[in-house]
């Protein structure tokens, strides 16, 4: 037996449709091609990344984290670079599933993904149903949750698959997707990770629909933000152990509040980064720079930079990059961090003053 999917409320439905403008709105701008969309991608995808794992207490140092989504850090050495990393390559493999013609949800999708976001904690066994009890404990210490018994996980998961495959398919799509969170995060499937793998296989429900890339239809940065309340929803749907036949109505309602304000942001992500891409456009030519530089200038706002990242972005060659960097470093816009093959370039002072600035005041006329 699952959660069912709550009677719809007025107050629900005008939610919904609010929602559905701000992801109509927000599907319309990153399908128009914009020479900026690269890389507020890259760090719309590296913020779901590293809030989802921050949840469950993983953390790296600031900017860190898009360099080890975007793949330009060296190689994760603890077990919190881990986290961020094996989190990416999880959404990695949502964002193939997404793409699938022939795709369809079975136990090994969800023990997959599960595999890729927790391989590197192989004492909690990835990609493994766990085969003994299990309970969450509350910020006050005491037990907040009990899942299902061991031997009742492999069975709850096949209903959970069916139900992902078949179930409620007219369902709004925001709806399915928080009730495919309930659903895996109440089973608690594994010994480890399991709310990573319920964020992670909602991101792949609403993906699945696409109208937003799973970058854009997350809601892990909200969930991150509001981490307290988050899990006192969930308690309360729950009501401390496996009950679904319990009201998911207010789940539901957390869930949606959490999309509208997501999409508000990246809309708003969205006007910052055009209003700073014309400012770039103007400042590279008032130097007599080419307009390439404009794509690094981007990318050091943008939790920095390094050589290949900029030459692949730009198509050029690495003398060509080094000598860009050199010309951005004497005329104060970006800094220095590190040496050699580690060597980051990050946006100075004077260059984000000089944003902020350009931006706030579009904003305000």
């Amino acid at each position: 037996m699952l959660f069912q999917i709550p009677t719809s409320t007025e107050e629900l439905a005008g939610r919904l449709g609010e929602l559905d403008q701000l992801r109509a709105a927000l599907g319309r701008e990153i399908t128009n091609p914009s020479p900026w969309l690269g890389t507020l991608r890259r760090l719309a995808k590296a913020s779901s990344v590293e809030s989802s794992v921050s949840i469950e207490g993983f953390e790296v140092p600031q900017g860190e984290a898009l360099a080890i989504v975007s793949g330009s850090a060296t190689e994760a050495d603890d077990e919190n670079r881990k986290a961020v990393a094996d989190y990416a390559r999880a959404m990695d493999h949502v964002g193939v599933m997404t793409l699938d013609p022939v795709f369809k949800w079975s136990d090994r999708v969800i023990l997959d993904l599960h595999f890729d976001a927790c391989y590197f904690q192989q004492d909690k066994g990835p990609g493994r149903w766990r085969t003994g009890p299990i309970s969450v404990t509350g910020s006050d210490g005491r037990q907040a949750y009990e899942g299902p018994e061991a031997d009742r996980v492999a069975g709850l998961m096949a209903e959970v698959v069916e139900w992902l495959q078949n179930g409620d398919l007219d369902t709004h799509v925001v709806v399915r997707a928080a009730m495919a969170h309930l659903h895996t995060v109440s089973v608690h499937p594994f010994r480890d990770g399991n709310g990573r793998i319920s964020r992670i296989v909602q991101s792949l429900v609403l993906a699945r629909e696409g109208l937003l890339s799973p970058e854009f239809a997350s809601i892990e940065e909200y969930l991150a933000n509001n981490t307290p309340e988050y899990y006192a929803v969930l308690q309360r749907v729950q009501g401390g152990s496996y009950s679904p036949e319990r009201d998911a109505s207010e789940w539901v309602a957390f869930c949606v509040e959490a999309h509208i304000s997501q999409a508000r942001r990246r809309l708003d992500q969205i006007a910052e980064a055009s209003s700073r891409w014309r400012y770039l456009e103007r400042l590279a030519p008032s130097r007599g720079w080419p307009d390439r530089l404009v794509i690094a200038l981007e990318q050091s706002l943008i939790g920095g930079t390094d050589r290949t990242k900029y030459e692949q972005e730009a198509e050029i060659s690495t003398a060509t990059a080094s000598n860009d960097f050199r010309r951005l470093l004497d005329a104060g816009l970006v800094s220095q961090v590190g040496r050699g093959r580690s060597t980051r370039y990050f946006a100075s002072e004077t260059l984000r003053s000089e944003v902020g600035e350009a931006v706030a005041y579009r904003e305000r006329t």
